[in-house]
C-alpha cells in the first residue's frame, strides 16, 4: 500500500521533481524515499529522501511504536532554520546513523510551523530537562507519547565540535537505558509530563492587573535597554524581545520622552544594521551580535509584518520619513518575493542559500566581496558603496561584507567621487543594480505554505499602513489577501491551519482565529466596511464555543475537538509571534468598543484575571498583553485609545 502511494506520488510529481539529498542513482532519482514524500509541507519535503524511515506525526507511527515497543524519536524543525540542515547532513544523511535509528527507534518528523501544539509540548519539556530550548528540537518519547529525554542540535560524533558525546553516541545511550531501565524510562517520563501541564497553564489570578503594572513595565524595558545599539542589551538581538508597540503607547499616555527616544533609536539602529537586507528591503529574523549586524539570514514572513506595523507606528508618532521609508520597503519586498500567485502571502526564505560553484553556505545571496561589486557597479561607483554600506574595510562575514550604514558611512559616501551633490540617487541607482545583479545569483528557498495567522499579521500590516501612510493600494491588497483566506482556509465556518498546494489542512489555532480576527477588526477601521466587522464577530464565536477557558478566562492553543494531546497549553508569554491570549483579549476589547456589547468587555475583563499572576511575575514576557491593558485603562479612562 505504502509503495503503490509513493509511486503515484512520484508520477504525480513528474520529472521536474528533484530529490533534495546526496544519496542519489546514476540516473539522478533518489536512492531512498520515506513517508514523508506523502505530505506538502516544504520542511517535511526536505527529509523525504533521507536513509531516515521518517514518519510524519500521525497515529500509524505510534501505533508502531507501541507494537513493537519502541521510543520515538521526534525531531522538530521548520524548512529555513540553518542547524536544522546541518543536522540533516551531519546526522539524518548519514547511512550508518540512520540505519542505528531504523532499527531501534520510531523517527517522527514535524513540521513546527504546522504543528505549534507539538512544538509547544516538546518544547517545555526539552527546556524543563535542559534549561534551553531552539530548533531543531529532538525529543524522546515513550509510545505513549512521553518525554524522557531531548535536547536541540547535536553533532553527530563523538569530538564533532567539541563535543564529549556525538548524537550516533547518545543513541546507543538511550537504547541501553531504554532495555535496561525501562522503569525508570516510565517514572522519568510522567514526571515531565506531569511538570509540562504545570507548565502550561498558569497559575490564574483573581483581579485585573493594576495600572501601576504598565509603568512597571516601562520601567523593565528602561533598565535593559541598551543605550548604544538599541533593542534589549546582549546578543543575541531579536527585534520582538523589545516591545516598541507597547513602548510606543506608554510613552504617549505619561508623556515619557524617555520611552518614545529609546523607541525611535532601536528602529533606526535596526534599519541601518545589517540585519535589514539594505539591497533588497525586509528584515532577516535575528541578529548574532550586539549591534544588529550579522544575522541569521532567513527571512520570516511573521517579523515582517511586525515590523510594518512597528514602523508605521513610529512614524504616526514621529513624522520621521526614515521610518516611513523602512515600512514601504519591507512591503514592496514582501509583495514582490512572498506573496503567491493565488493571493496569500509565503512563510519564509532559507539561511542558506547556493554559491556558484554548488555549495551550500550561509547568507551568500546577501552578502558581497569587493571584486563582485567593482563587477557590478565599475570601479567609481563601488567606491560609494562600499564607504556608504560600511564595505571597504574587513570582511564581516565568512570573508565576505554584509551591507550596512552608520552615521560616518553616510558622512564618508558625502565626500566620495562626483556623488557629493546627488547622493540620495546614486544610492538609489546602486541598491537598483545590485538588486538586479544579485537575482542572477541562487535564490534561497522559499517555503511555499501559507499560513493563515502570518497572513493575518500581513492584512494588519497592509491595512495600518494603507491607513497611516496614505496608501489606497495596500488596503486593497489587505481585502485582496482576506478574501484569498475566506476562500481557501475556511470549511463549514471553520478556520484551517495551512495551506500548500492547492489544499487547506490542519484545524486552526489559537493564534490562527486571534490574528485574522485582528485583521478583519483592522480592515473594517481601514475601509467601513461592515462585512469586516460581522467576520470578526463570526471567528470570536468560534473562539468562545472551542477555545475558551469557562472556568478561569482565556483560551487554550487548541480546540476542544482538536487530537488529544499529553497536554493542553493555555499560551500568554510572547515569542518570536505575539502570543494568542494576548492578541485575542485586544479584539474583545475592541469589539466591545465597537459594539457596546457588554459580554465582550465581561470575557476581556476575565482573560485578564486569568494571567494576572504571570503578568505581575514576567512583564517583559507579555508585551502584547500590555497593550491589550494599556487599551482596557485607555477605555475605561474614555480617552481615544488605538488598536493593533
Amino acid at each position: 500500500m505504502l509503495l503503490t502511494q509513493i509511486d503515484a506520488m512520484k508520477h504525480k510529481r513528474g520529472k521536474a521533481y528533484i530529490p533534495r539529498t546526496r544519496h542519489k542513482n546514476s540516473d539522478g532519482s533518489a536512492r531512498y524515499t520515506n513517508r514523508l514524500f506523502l505530505e506538502d509541507s516544504p520542511y517535511l519535503l526536505q527529509h523525504a529522501h533521507n536513509p531516515v524511515n521518517w514518519y510524519p506525526w500521525k497515529e500509524d507511527a505510534f501505533l508502531e511504536a507501541r507494537r513493537l515497543n519502541r521510543p520515538l524519536f521526534v525531531s522538530i524543525g521548520y524548512s529555513t532554520c540553518h542547524w536544522c540542515h546541518v543536522m540533516e547532513e551531519e546526522s539524518f544523511e548519514d547511512e550508518d546513523i540512520a540505519d542505528y535509528l531504523n532499527k531501534h527507534f520510531i523517527c517522527v518528523k514535524v513540521d513546527r510551523e504546522e504543528r505549534p501544539d507539538v512544538d509547544a509540548i516538546y518544547m517545555a519539556a526539552v527546556q524543563a530537562l535542559t534549561g534551553s530550548g531552539g530548533w531543531p528540537l529532538n525529543v524522546f518519547l515513550t509510545p505513549s507519547l512521553k518525554p524522557f529525554f531531548g535536547g536541540t542540535y547535536f553533532p553527530a560524533r563523538d569530538g564533532d565540535r567539541g563535543v564529549m558525546n556525538g548524537f550516533f553516541s547518545l543513541l546507543k545511550k538511550i537504547i541501553d537505558a531504554w532495555e535496561q531501565k525501562p522503569i525508570v524510562l516510565e517514572t522519568s517520563s510522567d514526571e515531565i509530563t506531569r511538570h509540562i501541564q504545570g507548565m502550561l497553564v498558569p497559575e490564574a489570578g483573581k483581579t485585573v492587573p493594576g495600572k501601576d503594572l504598565l509603568e512597571k513595565a516601562a520601567l523593565f524595558f528602561k533598565q535593559v535597554y541598551d543605550p548604544i545599539h538599541g533593542g534589549m542589551k546582549g546578543s543575541p538581538k531579536f527585534p520582538s524581545s523589545f516591545h516598541v508597540r507597547f513602548l510606543i503607547r506608554a510613552a504617549k499616555r505619561t508623556g515619557n520622552v524617555d520611552l518614545e527616544n529609546m523607541v525611535f533609536h532601536s528602529l533606526e539602529k535596526m534599519a541601518y544594521g545589517g540585519m535589514y537586507d539594505q539591497i533588497g528591503g525586509g528584515f532577516h529574523r535575528y541578529s548574532t551580535d550586539s549591534a544588529w549586524l550579522v544575522p541569521h539570514f532567513e527571512k520570516m514572513l511573521y517579523d515582517n509584518a511586525l515590523l510594518v506595523m512597528a514602523y508605521v507606528e513610529a512614524y504616526q508618532a514621529s513624522q520621521k520619513e526614515e521610518f516611513k521609508r523602512i515600512a514601504r520597503e519591507i512591503i514592496d519586498y514582501l509583495i514582490r518575493e512572498m506573496r503567491s500567485p493565488e493571493g496569500g502571502f509565503y512563510s519564509a526564505t532559507d539561511a542558506d542559500s547556493i554559491t556558484p560553484a554548488g555549495e551550500k553556505e550561509e547568507g551568500f545571496y546577501f552578502t558581497w566581496t569587493p571584486d563582485e561589486l567593482e563587477q557590478a557597479l565599475g570601479d567609481e561607483t563601488a567606491c560609494l558603496a562600499k564607504a556608504y554600506f560600511s564595505m571597504d574595510g574587513q570582511p564581516d562575514f565568512e570573508g565576505r561584507h554584509i551591507p550596512h550604514i552608520s552615521r560616518e558611512s553616510m558622512e564618508k559616501a558625502k565626500s566620495t567621487g562626483p556623488f557629493s551633490t546627488h547622493l540620495q540617487q546614486g544610492i538609489l541607482d546602486i541598491k537598483e543594480t545590485l538588486y538586479t545583479e544579485r537575482e542572477k545569483r541562487k535564490r534561497p528557498l522559499t517555503d511555499t505554505k501559507i499560513l493563515s495567522s502570518w497572513n493575518g499579521l500581513m492584512i494588519s500590516a497592509l491595512a495600518r499602513a494603507g491607513i497611516e501612510l496614505n496608501e489606497k493600494n495596500y488596503t486593497d491588497l489587505a481585502e485582496t489577501t482576506a478574501g484569498f483566506i475566506i476562500d481557501n482556509l475556511f470549511d463549514k465556518g471553520r478556520l484551517r491551519r495551512s495551506y500548500t498546494e492547492g489544499t487547506a489542512k490542519l484545524n486552526a489555532y489559537l493564534d490562527d482565529y486571534a490574528f485574522v480576527t485582528a485583521a478583519f477588526l483592522d480592515l473594517y477601521k481601514a475601509t467601513s466596511h461592515i462585512n469586516w466587522l460581522n467576520k470578526a464577530k463570526e471567528l470570536d464565536r468560534v473562539l468562545e464555543g472551542y477555545f475558551e477557558d469557562m472556568n478561569t478566562g482565556g483560551f487554550f492553543m487548541t480546540s476542544s475537538d482538536h487530537e488529544l494531546l499529553i497536554a493542553r497549553e493555555k499560551p500568554w508569554m510572547d515569542g518570536a509571534l505575539p502570543s494568542g491570549n494576548s492578541v485575542a483579549i485586544l479584539n474583545l476589547l475592541r469589539l466591545y468598543t465597537l459594539t457596546q456589547e457588554s459580554s465582550y468587555l465581561i470575557r476581556a475583563e476575565k482573560a485578564l484575571c486569568a494571567f494576572s499572576t504571570v503578568m505581575e511575575k514576567s512583564p517583559g514576557a507579555c508585551g502584547e498583553m500590555l497593550v491589550a491593558l494599556d487599551y482596557y485603562y485607555g477605555m475605561k479612562a474614555g480617552v481615544e485609545v488605538s488598536g493593533r
